[in-house]
């Protein structure tokens, strides 16, 4: 019991805020920063942490769906609708997924929030009148790119 109980505490993951600031400035007359905080602290980060890698290397956000069927045909109307897409907006990332029981999806860019895609919607709904946001687990975006 003893060591069941020892491996299952390794394999959680306690993160402290100290260890993510390892670094130690060793500079002639430079101070020295002791930080004290509740552990509470500690354990929110280490939630955070764990939570992420949970999502496999995305965060959550949003993308805009322009395709969900279940027909027959479903799989080539989606890498249809992928194609034209991909020619009128070269510039945005589109990605075909599957849903169980048997949906294809096409579902494009990668937003933080709903406001943050709401422009490029209004855009896409000109070519795509369908076009809705739903919530995603999300690449993460290029924020220095204008």
């Amino acid at each position: 019991m003893f060591i069941f109980i020892v491996n299952f505490s390794e394999a959680q993951m306690f993160i402290r805020a100290s260890d993510l600031f390892p670094q130690k400035v060793s500079t002639p007359g430079s101070g020295e920063l002791n930080i004290n905080q509740n552990l509470q602290v500690d354990t929110l980060i280490s939630r955070y942490i764990l939570g992420n890698k949970l999502l496999n290397g995305g965060m959550e956000g949003f993308r805009i769906q322009l395709y969900r069927k279940s027909t027959r045909t479903a799989r080539e109307e989606s890498n249809k609708v992928r194609a034209d897409f991909m020619i009128e907006f070269p510039d945005i990332p589109s990605y075909a997924e599957y849903e169980k029981p048997g949906y294809f999806l096409v579902r494009v860019g990668d937003f933080r929030t709903q406001l943050e895609g709401a422009k490029t919607l209004a855009l896409i709904k000109k070519k795509y009148p369908q076009a809705y946001p739903v919530p995603c687990v999300i690449n993460f975006p290029d924020l220095n790119k204008k």
